[in-house]
């Protein structure tokens, strides 16, 4: 299973440059075998960027989301065991949605793909993909 960071799902979406080639080969293999997800936090962090007027999504957010899902993406929703594991990550940084998101990666036994570097960099947490590359 792999599992999108928040930016990532934008910038598939987007079909932006930041996003490796080597990733969206990932990213494609993982759809075409049904096994590409989005933590449910990273549609409420697009939201909030959206309205803070930081990320512009050309359709309403939740036909965006809705046409997502159609289209393979899994959705894992916030679990109360995801979210107690969330609060547990020893020496991770603060941001809730990212430990939420690394969180939901560790109980589903999935690969996260981030370019985060908080993320990247914390070795208490191996199965990351850089999505830089």
């Amino acid at each position: 299973m792999l599992l999108l960071d928040t930016h990532v799902l934008v910038w598939l979406d987007e079909g932006s440059p930041r996003l490796g080639k080597s990733a969206l080969q990932t990213i494609n293999q993982a759809l075409a075998t049904n096994q590409l997800g989005v933590a449910t936090i990273s549609f409420w962090e697009i939201a909030m960027l959206m309205d803070k007027q930081r990320l512009t999504i050309k359709t309403e957010l939740d036909i965006w989301r809705s046409d997502l899902l159609q289209a393979g993406l899994l959705e894992f929703s916030l679990q109360g065991t995801t979210a107690i594991r969330a609060a547990q990550l020893l020496l991770f940084h603060g941001d809730p949605a990212d430990r939420i998101i690394v969180a939901t990666a560790i109980e589903n036994t999935a690969t996260l793909m981030t370019a985060d570097e908080k993320i990247l960099s914390w070795d208490q947490f191996q199965q990351k993909i850089d999505a830089r590359l």
